[in-house]
């Protein structure tokens, strides 16, 4: 499925119907008198988040959206029908912002909200009858509806978000302990999207990982898949960050660690005094060494106290073969729940 997180698209509610002028004509009814009803309201434009969802990729192909219009009153007292309500279906974790990029509403939970109310209905002749006014001629005419530039704006809701080099394994690792199946190859950038997998910790608990493309330096400034992607780990209470311990990539796992560490800082200070923003640098996170069945055993060591003595969390694993992936999920599931509580 392709993978759409941002569209700039055009809402706008339903015009509200006119409302009719009308008079009684019956056989045998000497006085007649008004009967014109009144006009329905137009329909709203109502934005409902679905969790099956993980993309925007249905509103891409469309620009406008309306709701639709209230049907006009008619004749012996009857009301026109409302508009149908114009129903946009969105991931959780959607922003919704104005054209100037101010965020009106960030929509993290499973909610529903109205976004424009549609016009109202205008007044059938009925209305305006007093002891005055026995045969009213007029009725008003319906409000029009309200229309808006939005910009919608997908931040994945994960607790755990794994980032590092590109090759560090992490389609690997998500693979291994979740049900997602991402593109797994051995050249740089095969992830091009973000996978989110559901990871299950114990009989009743659970939690997301999400699996971030490849970062390199300038991610910041949208060097390779850069702030593209960047965004979907904002909200996530966790980092896991991935190394490659086997050689393979041509870094030394420290040299790795800090260039990630580095692009999350520069990140940071390009975000900030935007509201709500909590620094990336300052989440919670582990450090991860990777195809330790390809590690030289002395280099891994020396690698490992060279984190512990910065004060860091180190766990080693082989997502290929599968080693300690069990410690890893009951590392990360006591870090999620004691987040969370």
């Amino acid at each position: 499925m392709k993978f759409i997180d941002e569209v700039s698209i055009t809402v706008s509610s339903g015009k509200g119907g006119a409302g009719s002028v009308s008079f009684r004509r019956e056989a045998m009814v000497p006085r007649g008198g008004p009967d014109g009803g009144d006009g329905g309201n137009g329909g709203n434009v109502i934005v409902r988040t679905d969790a099956r969802l993980h993309s925007l990729l249905d509103l891409r192909f469309q620009k406008s959206y309306r709701a639709q219009d209230g049907e006009n009153g008619q004749q012996r007292n009857r009301s026109g029908k409302k508009g149908e309500d114009l129903v946009l279906t969105v991931p959780p974790g959607t922003l919704i912002k104005d054209m100037d990029g101010r965020v009106l509403y960030d929509l993290t939970e499973q909610t529903e909200l109205t976004l424009l109310e549609g016009g109202l209905g205008g007044k059938g002749n009925v209305f305006y009858k007093s002891s005055v006014n026995q045969a009213p001629t007029v009725a008003q005419k319906g409000l029009p509806g309200k229309e808006m530039d939005i910009q919608l704006e997908l931040k994945l809701l994960a607790d755990v978000g794994i980032v590092g080099l590109p090759n560090a394994g992490k389609s690997t690792l998500i693979s291994r302990i979740s049900s997602a199946k991402p593109k797994i190859a051995d050249y740089p950038f095969t992830t091009l999207v973000p996978n989110l997998g559901v990871v299950r910790f114990a009989e009743d608990l659970s939690f997301v990982v999400a699996d971030i493309p490849g970062l390199i330096e300038g991610a910041h400034t949208g060097a390779g898949l850069g702030v593209q992607f960047l965004r979907h780990i904002e909200r996530c209470r966790v980092f896991v960050h991935l190394i490659d311990a086997g050689g393979l990539s041509g870094k030394a796992p420290m040299e790795a660690y800090l260039e990630i560490r580095k692009e999350l800082e520069m990140y940071d200070q390009d975000k900030e005094g935007e509201e709500m923003f909590t620094p990336l640098s300052t989440r919670p996170e582990i450090v991860v060494l990777n195809k330790i069945d390809m590690a030289d055993e002395t280099a891994l060591r020396a690698a490992i106290d060279g984190f512990r003595k910065r004060g860091l969390e180190v766990l080693t694993i082989s997502a290929a073969t599968g080693k300690n992936i069990k410690e890893l999920v009951e590392v990360l599931g006591r870090r999620v729940f004691s987040e969370q509580s």
